[in-house]
């Protein structure tokens, strides 16, 4: 049986932990800072975790 392939998309933009949680950085965060208050362009900058259906959705597409 042939092996299973990683959705492109999706190691692009998010990385599993040990723990099977997904990780992912901040969207907004390319142009226009000078349109967004400083304790938004810092709050941007922390990475976050994917939670629920959207999680298991992306574990199907990456499956390694």
């Amino acid at each position: 049986m042939p092996k299973m392939k990683t959705h492109a998309a999706c190691k692009k933009r998010f990385k599993k932990n040990r723990n099977g949680k997904v990780k992912k950085t901040s969207a907004y965060r390319r142009h226009h800072a000078w349109a967004k208050s400083p304790k938004q362009v810092r709050e941007l900058r922390c990475a976050s975790y994917v939670e629920g259906q959207q999680r298991k959705n992306i574990l199907i597409l990456m499956p390694y």
